[in-house]
């Protein structure tokens, strides 16, 4: 058979094979009521979506000297990573209670307790939950100043949802945005030939399950951190190659988001992040919007937040919080033109 020939019918087989499954994304039900904030047993709260789907939701107050809690200056409304849950703000959250920052974080769908764990979700109902948990904080805290703050896939989820047209963020008392090594390694920043291999295998085999073993990737030096998130059973530790499929997507979306957000932003990234290479982050950096602030710790990894010197991030979260244009305490802060051309 001429080569030509057994091509031609490689491919139709390629072809066949990409019709004979799709990638799973959770559809979600009707709206049937307005979301509200409900008591639950663990951990504690629970959002109830108009569809409803129940994302559980953890808050720490803010509080006084004595750990008594007081009303809040301002409220951070966290999302976690991916695979992770609402338990990644476990550290800071507290740290910035005790000087006057309220923090909220819930599971997103897909992950942690949230329906259907493993299972991929749209950008937009991600998008559209935060604005719904917004909405719902802003009414227990009126007229509190409200800041997001989303890590790695958080911040993804943060820049699409900040870019929507439909939602007006000001109203919702949102002044700002926080973006912890936001998971950006979209468009034309991401290798094709990965490109095509994944989108065939989220098309032939979107159920097969992979992990991130043998890649010799470090996501934080908090190595005793890294150890309880393996042993937690709410962290995902085998994942579907449908999911990583629409986090590429969502990783697209949040790239060409990113020009569009006008927001105060501050965006904290770690010189030795091996999850998202600087390449991305610097086409990121330079769409943001003049006004934007970038820090970029040394000694940092991907895990920013939870790193062995994660305080110094945590101390010039606060300080942005408190004031967008005062000095960060770290001095990290670097241009975002200068962060662009060392990463070409």
């Amino acid at each position: 058979m001429p080569v030509s020939r057994r091509r031609g019918l490689a491919l139709l087989a390629l072809a066949w094979l990409a019709g004979c499954a799709s990638p799973y994304v959770q559809t979600p039900g009707a709206a049937t009521r307005p979301p509200e904030i409900i008591a639950a047993t663990n951990p504690g709260l629970s959002v109830e979506t108009a569809d409803g789907a129940r994302l559980p939701l953890r808050h720490w107050s803010a509080t006084n000297e004595s750990g008594a809690p007081v009303p809040p200056r301002t409220v951070v409304i966290a999302l976690h990573g991916f695979n992770d849950y609402s338990n990644a703000f476990k550290e800071p959250a507290p740290w910035w209670g005790r000087r006057g920052v309220a923090t909220y974080a819930y599971d997103q769908r897909g992950f942690g307790a949230a329906p259907e764990p493993g299972r991929w979700a749209t950008p937009e109902q991600l998008a559209a939950d935060l604005a719904a948990v917004a909405r719902l904080v802003g009414a227990r805290h009126p007229g509190v100043p409200i800041v997001l703050l989303g890590d790695s896939m958080g911040g993804a989820v943060t820049l699409v949802a900040l870019a929507d047209p439909a939602i007006d963020w000001t109203a919702l008392g949102v002044t700002g945005a926080i973006l912890v090594a936001p998971a950006v390694w979209g468009g034309e920043t991401l290798n094709p030939f990965y490109r095509l291999m994944l989108w065939f295998a989220a098309h032939t085999v979107p159920g097969e399950i992979v992990t991130g073993r043998g890649l010799n990737i470090t996501p934080s030096d908090n190595i005793e951190m890294l150890r309880e998130l393996g042993r937690d059973p709410l962290v995902i530790k085998q994942t579907r190659i449908d999911a990583v499929y629409g986090l590429v997507r969502l990783m697209d979306r949040a790239l060409a988001a990113s020009a569009k957000v006008r927001l105060p932003l501050l965006v904290m990234y770690g010189e030795r992040d091996e999850i998202i290479p600087r390449r991305p982050t610097a086409a990121m950096a330079a769409q943001l919007h003049e006004g934007t602030r970038t820090v970029v710790y040394p000694e940092g990894y991907h895990m920013v937040l939870r790193d062995l010197g994660a305080a110094t991030a945590w101390a010039d979260a606060l300080a942005w919080i408190a004031d967008a244009k005062a000095p960060l305490p770290s001095g990290a802060e670097r241009r975002r033109d200068a962060l662009f051309e060392r990463s070409r």
